[in-house]
């Protein structure tokens, strides 16, 4: 048997590749969309993919289910579980609890698993070569190392009202009568690992094993004393925000995704054509550098989508659904670009139209940064906090309001244009992306040079506590 796992660092989100090496036959299960890595791996291995699958309609990221179907001709195999509502609506093979998938000489059972979502399911997996039992259970956004699935996302990014109750009971169960009861020995792969916002404290490890989680994890003392309630309030507590972007991923992963198809690399462009797209406004320039280099001259208009997590930055500034621009990248190699636009990809980011290499020929524009001794002299209207409830309570610079940067575009009914705004994060980098995407909205916005961090160096005041 062959197992690779593929993992995505920007958006911490994992998919698997599994190959029987005897039939020379593979399955992924939750591909992303910029699909190379599966086709390369099957080509090194003298592997034909012939299924994949996925745990459930994802909200962070767009499922390349159907961009490697249609690439490889593979049988897709879809959920049936969890009711009307959350029925799949495109084509595939339609799995049910107990289910099974033959790859050569592999198994790969579903196990109906709900909580994150009404249709989850989970798979385990026999390596038939091996064994007769199964060894290895692939857990989706149910199940991590050291965490659980969140459940109030369909509150959140799917317009649900108060199903989080019903999913934290729907895990609860799910724990105790599917996974707890399995052997300590198998091995478990999530998913998502460490910085996922599909949990509160996911742990960065990438396997784990059912006895371990079971023994050692918060949840498994709520298991073992069977306390439903308490389990339902330990689960629901301290959840991070639901990104703004979550919906539509939800919405566009459960309709299907659009197949892009083979890519055309993207083309060097040139400054003078660019300078005039962007004065017409078909285009909007992405500024990959670190904020610190955006903050000495940046295009205006510029979205400062830093290199280090284009998805996760990209999902946060720019809705393809409401924007129709092109984007141009900032990028020093065509090679770089490319990658930035396979980022871009995952959350369906498409429309990407070339890349500059640097900023000559292009209109500057220099945003405003105070440092946090200059910030008693600035005129401002509001004082934003572009973190985490939990960065927020813990110190905070005195008088600032709270709107979490992943989802500050989907709320700028909170804000006024005639204001002038002062933003600030931890260090800088979710501040710049923030106060970017907001400018290039007709936002007046001044940024906190170096955030919360600054402010604490500086030994600035600071306040705490909800």
């Amino acid at each position: 048997m062959l197992l690779q796992r593929i993992y995505d660092e920007d958006l911490a989100q994992a998919s698997y590749f599994i190959g029987c090496q005897a039939k020379n036959e593979a399955l992924v299960i939750d591909p992303r969309r910029d699909i190379q890595p599966y086709l390369d791996l099957a080509a090194e291995n003298g592997m034909k993919i012939t299924h994949v699958t996925e745990t459930h309609i994802h909200a962070d990221y767009l499922s390349g289910t159907r961009e490697l179907a249609a690439a490889t001709g593979a049988t897709i195999h879809l959920s049936g579980e969890g009711g009307e509502d959350w029925q799949y609506g495109f084509e595939g093979e339609i799995m049910h609890d107990g289910d099974t998938v033959q790859i050569g000489n592999l198994t790969l059972q579903a196990v109906h698993t709900p909580g994150h979502t009404p249709e989850h399911m989970s798979f385990l997996l026999t390596d038939g070569a091996f064994s007769d039992k199964p060894g290895y259970m692939f857990t989706g956004d149910f199940v991590f190392a050291g965490d659980l699935g969140r459940p109030d996302l369909l509150d959140a990014a799917a317009g649900g009202i108060d199903t989080r109750f019903a999913g934290a009971k729907q895990t609860f169960e799910s724990l105790r009568d599917k996974f707890a009861t399995l052997p300590d020995y198998i091995q478990v792969y999530p998913a998502h690992g460490s910085g996922s916002a599909c949990g509160k404290a996911l742990g960065a490890v990438p396997v784990t094993t059912v006895g371990y989680e079971r023994n050692f994890s918060w949840w498994g003392k709520y298991i073992e004393e069977n306390d439903e309630q308490g389990f339902v309030d330990a689960l629901l507590d301290g959840q991070p925000d639901a990104h703004g972007y979550f919906e539509r991923m939800k919405r566009q992963n459960r309709e299907g995704p659009a197949i892009m198809g083979e890519r055309k690399p993207l083309q060097e462009m040139v400054a003078e054509d660019v300078a005039g797209k962007l004065d017409a406004g078909t285009h909007v320039f992405v500024d990959t550098r670190h904020q610190d280099e955006v903050h000495k001259g940046t295009v205006k208009g510029a979205l400062n989508i830093n290199e280090s997590k284009p998805a996760t930055y990209g999902g946060w500034s720019f809705n393809p659904e409401r924007d129709d621009a092109k984007l141009v990248l900032l990028a020093p190699s065509q090679a770089e670009a490319q990658r930035i636009w396979d980022h871009l990809v995952r959350v369906g980011i498409d429309n990407v139209d070339g890349y500059v290499t640097s900023l000559q020929g292009l209109p500057v524009f220099v945003p405003e940064v105070v440092t946090s001794g200059q910030l008693e002299g600035v005129k401002y209207d509001a004082l934003l906090d572009l973190r985490e409830h939990s960065e927020f309570v813990a110190s905070r610079v005195p008088g600032a309001k709270r709107l979490g940067v992943s989802r500050v575009m989907w709320e700028l009914d909170q804000l006024n244009k005639d204001d002038v705004i002062v933003t600030y994060c931890q260090s800088g980098r979710r501040s710049s992306v923030g106060a970017s995407a907001l400018r290039r909205a007709g936002y007046n916005v001044v940024e906190l040079k170096g955030s919360h961090d600054a402010w604490v160096s500086a030994g600035m005041p600071t306040e705490s506590g909800e």
